[in-house]
């Protein structure tokens, strides 16, 4: 599964970047253009609503793990959650978390 995991994580970073790049280069660089696009119609307002609900739930849920694990590097999955989609965080994330502990802790002390 962590493998899996990681293949959804590193396709839902390429794929809706893809389409965020291609509106960038037609409509130009502003995000406020973008989030005003996002809500062209009440469809997509549907959809904006939805994935900010579920990226809060993700975000809370993470930092709760966070807090009772000590596995700070998981908060990188919050990152991915706001920077690119619920559809990276999320596989992110479950992929960070089915990491064996002992290989997880080993790695943070190196950091």
């Amino acid at each position: 599964m962590r493998h899996i995991f990681l293949g959804l994580a590193i396709w839902g970073a390429i794929h809706p970047m893809y389409y965020f790049l291609t509106w960038f280069r037609a409509e130009g660089w502003s995000l406020g253009d973008m989030v005003q696009a996002w809500h062209v119609n009440a469809a997509s307002s549907g959809l904006v609503w939805d994935l900010t609900i579920a990226a809060t739930a993700l975000s809370l849920w993470i930092i709760a793990e966070v807090i009772r694990n000590r596995r700070f590097f998981h908060l990188i999955a919050i990152a991915a959650t706001f920077c690119i989609g619920v559809s990276c965080g999320l596989p992110l994330y479950l992929y960070l978390r089915s990491t064996p502990e002992g290989e997880t802790r080993s790695r943070e002390g190196q950091e």
